[in-house]
């Protein structure tokens, strides 16, 4: 009986912390996809800067 019983509550530790893995992954990803579209965004602006300033030499 004992032996069931910490075995039940063995998995559902192991269930638990794989379920916590995954949210932690799952932020993870968004807070990078988030990240990068920040950069790509950045970017763009500092290249649009970039080409107005060449046009204007020009």
């Amino acid at each position: 009986m004992a032996d069931n019983y910490l075995e039940k509550k063995y998995e559902d530790l192991q269930a638990r912390k794989a379920k916590e893995q995954r949210l932690r992954q799952v932020a993870w990803k968004k807070r990078m996809d988030a990240y990068r579209k920040k950069l790509e965004a950045k970017e763009a602006l500092e290249d649009s800067a970039c080409a107005k300033v060449q046009e204007d030499n020009v």
